[in-house]
């Protein structure tokens, strides 16, 4: 009954009626993110793009932009309209990395001594973390789309998100031996895991190595390839419109488990799926999803 009525109401849509409300909706969706150094479109429905938007720098991550990117990112979780995200950067290059000249106040503070100045300096790198962890705290899975370089801070990013893919002149560098320090914002953390091989993450952390697209895909940072930006953010758009079709607590639910799942042991993972699901299961998303299949029709799911 619920999919019958709901054929009938899209039946009853002119196609100009269509595209004018989703036109609107997606100019609503996307009004209230304002930020300097992000850009947040609605390119289909219930997708949403952000985007780095410093070309004239590079991208290269200022004070502003890790700031943002949580801002961003716990604004999305709460919104009922984005159910899967694709993560861009404008211009020629993905990201640059760390903005060093504009950084240099935040580690330059010579009147402190040792121990005051060590204190604030981990405030200030736990603050960083939170920026790419919220991508990962943020339920709606994040397809990162790379295209010519990304280096430093850039790994730490896309290592946060679910899904990476690249066009094929991009290239990666876990740059930060280079500018004497350990990588602080989760490379070293994620890398390791996203990749299954220790001694290639160590490898590329040691030496600060560049590594080509190709070889990312063969060490499994790379989920695809494809020939260029533009052919690569259609693939990523259709991945995630594939998403956003499927049931909101599903998806969700499952991103939530396996990071879960990743961070404990089996057992552990196991318990916790049995909290969640002995309340997810109760959802109306299931039963919907059973009609739809008994009926050979897409279901439509209600927003959360």
């Amino acid at each position: 009954m619920f999919t019958t009525k709901v054929a009938g109401i899209l039946k009853g849509l002119t196609k100009p009626s269509v595209l004018k409300m989703t036109s609107r909706m997606c100019s609503t969706a996307t009004s209230t993110y304002n930020f300097e150094t992000l850009k947040v479109t609605q390119p289909r429905e219930f997708v949403l793009q952000v985007e780095i938007n410093r070309p004239e720098k590079r991208n290269a991550m200022n004070q502003a932009f890790w700031r943002e990117m949580v801002e961003c990112f716990n604004q999305i979780s709460d919104d009922s309209d984005c159910r899967a995200v694709i993560f861009t950067g404008s211009g020629k290059i993905f990201t640059a990395g760390l903005d060093l000249m504009d950084m240099d106040n935040a580690f330059m503070q010579s009147d402190l001594d040792v121990g005051r100045k060590a204190m604030k300096l981990r405030k200030l790198i736990r603050s960083y973390q939170e920026s790419f962890t919220a991508i990962e705290k943020c339920p709606k899975p994040v397809i990162a789309c790379v295209h010519s370089a990304c280096v430093g801070g850039g790994i730490d990013l896309i290592a946060a998100c679910d899904m990476r893919y690249s066009s094929s002149d991009a290239w990666f560098c876990v740059k930060e031996v280079d500018i004497g320090l350990a990588a602080d914002v989760g490379t070293l953390q994620r890398l390791p895991k996203i990749i299954g091989n220790d001694s290639i993450a160590r490898e590329l952390a040691y030496t600060a190595r560049k590594f080509f697209a190709d070889e990312a895909k063969q060490i499994g940072l790379i989920g695809r390839i494809f020939e260029n930006k533009e052919t690569m953010i259609q693939g990523a758009l259709d991945t995630a419109s594939l998403i956003a079709s499927k049931s909101p607590i599903a998806v969700q639910g499952t991103k939530v488990c396996l990071v879960y799942a990743r961070d404990h042991g089996v057992s552990e993972g196991l318990d916790q799926m049995v909290t969640w699901n002995q309340n997810m299961l109760q959802s109306e998303d299931l039963m919907k999803a059973m009609v739809a299949g008994m009926d050979k029709k897409a279901p439509v799911f209600s927003k959360l």
